[in-house]
Order: C-alpha cells, then structure tokens, then sequence
C-alpha cells in the first residue's frame, strides 16, 4: 500500500506528461486524480495504524545486497502525519488555479513527480532510500520556479539548488560516515536505530553529525542557512511555495528527528544546547525580519523561518538533558512534530492566499492594496484564519503546537524558552499589520472590482483551514498517534 501511495504519482506524471492535444482543464482533473490517489492510501493507512512505538505498515525488497541497502518503507506517529500531510498539500497545490504559461502537461507532470519523492522520503527505512528522495526534490522544485516563476525566477531557482545542493552533499558525507560505522555494514534505518553505532559519542560522532546537522539545517532552513529560502518563495508559483514550506522544509526537520536524534542520541545531547541557541536565534530573527517586510509573500517566507526554529526548539529540548523528565522532553518532541503539520497547513494555506492576491493585483507589495474585506470577505476570512492560526491563537492548531513545545521546552532549557517566547509576539504584531494593511483603511480605486476568492479557490483552501480549526479545538486525533512514538523515541 505505501509502495502504491509512493509510486502512483510517478506512473501518473508519465501519463500526463505523454498526452497530447488536450484541454488544459482536462489534464488538471487527471493529475487531481492521480494526487488524489497517495491521499486515500495514506487515510486507509491511517485508519490500520495500530499505534505504539516501532514501524507499522513495513514493505521491503533487495535492492543492492552488495552494499546493505535495501527497498524499505513504513511509518511510525512521526512520519505518518507528515506522509498525510504531504499528500493533502499535492492535492491541494494541484488543484488549485494558477497560470501554467501553455504547458499543463509539464507544470502537472512536474508536480507529480515531485509528489512522488516527497511521500517516499517520508516514507523511507533505508538513509540511501532516504538520500535519493531528498535529492531529488530539488530537481523538480527547481523546474517549478525556473519555469512557471515571474520576477527574476531563473536566479532564485539556481540559488535555491545550488544552495541546498551543497547542504545534501554535506550531508551524504555524514550518511556513509554513519554507515561506515556500522557492523554489519547497512543503510537500514531500523537496524542503524537498533545498533547505536556510535554510542558514547566522541570526535568521529561530532564530525559524522556536524555534516549531517549542516545539510539537514539548510533544508530547514534555520539561520544563518536560510538566505535561499525568502527569494525562492517570492518569485514560485504560489503552489509551489506551498510545496516549499509545506513539505520540502519539513524534510530538514523530519531529517532532525529520524536521524540525529534517533540515530546519535548520545551526540545529540552534546549539541543539543547549541541548536537549542540556533533555533531561538531562528524564531526571533525570523520575526523581526518578516516584521519589516513590504511583500506579503517574503513576510510569509520569514515566518516560515521562524516556524522552523519553533520544530528545532522542541527537537533540541527532547534530546537535551537526560537528567530532565522524560515526560517533559516527549512532550517537546510531539510539540516539534504537530508543529510541522500546523505550519505545513497553515502557512501553506497563506501561501495559496498569496497566489490569488498575484494573480488578481501582479503584485504582493501590501501597501497597494488596502480596504479589500468589504469587496473580497472570503477571501479575508481565509488569510485571517491563516495568520491568527500562525500567530498561535487558541482554538487553531498553531497555539497546540507550539504550547507544546514550549511546555516541553521550559523544563529542559527554561532561559531558551523564555526568549523564544518573544517569537509569539513579534509573529503577532507583523500578522495584524499585515492584515490591516490588506483589508482595512481606504479601498484604493483601480480595486474597486476586485474579485472575492472563486469556486476552485474556496474548494481548495476549505478542507486545509478546516482542519485548522479541526485540529485545534479537537487535536487528540494526531496528538494521541504522534505522542505514541515520541514517548518511545523518549524512552527507549
């Protein structure tokens, strides 16, 4: 089944790709289709999770014996809500209305493929499985923004691959340093886990996850690896950017929590602090740079900074002191991991936003636009969920999120989690003057026709802010699977 869920995407963007003198809307309802296909496998999945720790659902075969690695998938209550996240995003992004510049077959294949190793590296029990997914992410995020970008979209695609192209080569380093110090010699994650192979840490331990810890940083990204990220966002399609945040950044964190912390937990505990640092200096730097933004799409980017640095605060406290209460470090790491599927819904949603502000005004600078909530009210009512959610209200899952993270955070680096807090505030202050400039004041002439958001538009963003909302009054259905495997990871 998640065999199915993985490789579906792929067989459907070479049938997208080969069609031939077809309406562009008929192409679009093919690939919904085919995106659609990983989303109900990954519900049905859901629905046969027994839950507790270890890996559920496992499918492997013999890939290259010579080498120890092997085709293996299966999820655990971290990695399956991200393949569900990763899976309602593509439908999402997929369907929803954009210019596709006359080539639907390429703009939908391209999308499907890149679905197909997003699931896969969620999905992943071999780091060399893990390695080619993450590779190739960036090949068909590249193309998205090089081709169907506006603005000066070839620059920022090359600076967004050359940049985290560098990050995997670093990070493969790390990888075969880790396999090089297993016995048998394996890239099966299960058994690396098993094995502890570097357990008491050490120098080589240091160097194996400083190279692990700088690629899987600059996917993330966090600062200072994260000056790709805001130009990247600005000028890709605004499905696109929601694949971005929602799902490519979540890979450097995932990154995090399977292989750093469950991998080299002895050296994680040293460095722990050290990131604990770094992700404090991500949240406040994130939020005061998003602050000073004039475009509405580069102060969504630096959120998303932010947001990452919430994730690698709750990691960060969850591998800190052994001494602290293990209840407490669980508590962080189901925090980190709710955290990526709220800013995955979340800011993915805003992003979508975004996107039809551009298509209807072609620019995302704020101060053009002004008094928009009495011409467009859907359309304000879904960027106000999007950015009370992200400012972490009650009541929305942003505020599940991150009190998690932060109840975990404070028993383990008390001083880390008081200046994080500053984040909440900054974040909230650059929402509402965001959302004051938008829909509020004097309604400028030349949009004095402005269209509220369409039947397409409304139908996509709906289910994403529903779940919102969903997962925010009544969480206990994600909180109660991640929980499950983070108290293991915790306890083991």
């Amino acid at each position: 089944m998640l065999t199915v869920a993985v490789f579906a995407p792929l067989v459907g963007a070479l049938v997208v790709a080969s069609l031939a003198r077809v309406r562009e809307a008929v192409v679009r309802a093919m690939a919904v289709a085919i995106a659609a296909v990983p989303l109900v496998l990954m519900a049905v999945a859901w629905l046969r999770y027994p839950g507790g720790p270890g890996f559920h659902l496992v499918e492997s075969a013999r890939w290259i014996p010579t080498l120890g690695v092997t085709y293996k998938v299966g999820v655990d209550g971290i990695s399956l809500p991200l393949g569900a996240l990763t899976a309602l995003l593509f439908v999402a992004s997929v369907a929803y209305p954009v210019d596709v510049k006359g080539r639907p077959r390429h703009y939908y294949a391209t999308f499907l493929f890149l679905e197909c190793v997003s699931l896969g590296l969620f999905l992943a029990l071999d780091l060399f499985l893990f390695y080619v997914f993450f590779d190739l992410s960036l090949v068909g995020m590249y193309f998205l923004i090089a081709v169907w970008g506006h603005g000066n979209a070839r620059r920022s695609a090359l600076k967004f691959f050359l940049y985290t192209l560098a990050g995997t080569l670093v990070m493969l380093l790390g990888i075969l340093g880790l396999y090089l110090s297993t016995s048998p010699r394996t890239f099966d994650m299960v058994a690396i886990i098993a094995q502890q192979p570097l357990a008491g840490g050490g120098a080589k331990a240091a160097l194996i996850f400083a190279a692990l810890a700088v690629g899987l940083g600059i996917k993330t990204p966090v600062v200072p690896f994260h000056t790709w990220l805001p130009p990247a966002h600005v000028d890709a399609p605004a499905p696109a950017s929601t694949i971005l945040a929602g799902v490519l950044l979540k890979m450097g964190t995932y990154g995090f929590v399977r292989i750093l912390l469950q991998m080299l937990p002895d050296t994680f505990r040293q460095f722990a602090p050290w990131l604990g640092v770094i992700a404090v200096v991500s949240i406040v730097y994130g939020s005061l740079v998003a602050l000073a933004q004039t475009n509405l799409k580069r102060l969504i980017a630096y959120t998303s900074v932010t947001h990452m640095g919430y994730v690698i605060l709750g990691v960060a406290a969850a591998g800190g002191l052994a001494s602290r209460e293990a209840s407490a470090r669980a508590i962080a790491l189901t925090g980190a991991t709710v955290e990526m599927v709220a800013h995955g819904l979340i800011t993915g949603a805003l992003f979508l936003v975004a996107g039809s502000f551009w298509q209807r005004g072609e620019t995302y600078e704020m101060g053009e636009y002004g008094g928009l909530a009495s011409r467009a009210p859907m359309l304000a009512g879904a960027t106000l969920v999007g950015a009370f959610a992200s400012l972490g209200l009650p009541g929305l899952v942003g505020f599940v999120a991150e009190f998690q993270v932060f109840a975990g955070a404070v028993s383990v680096y008390p001083v880390l989690a008081a200046l994080g807090l500053l984040g909440l505030v900054l974040t909230a202050a650059l929402f509402l003057r965001m959302l004051a400039q938008l829909f509020f004041g004097p309604l400028p002439p030349r949009w004095a026709d402005w269209p509220d958001l369409s039947a397409n538009e409304a139908v996509v963003l709906a289910p994403l802010l529903a779940l919102v909302i969903a997962l925010g009054v009544a969480p206990a259905w994600l909180v109660d699977v991640v929980h499950a495997s983070a108290a293991a990871l915790i306890g083991r």
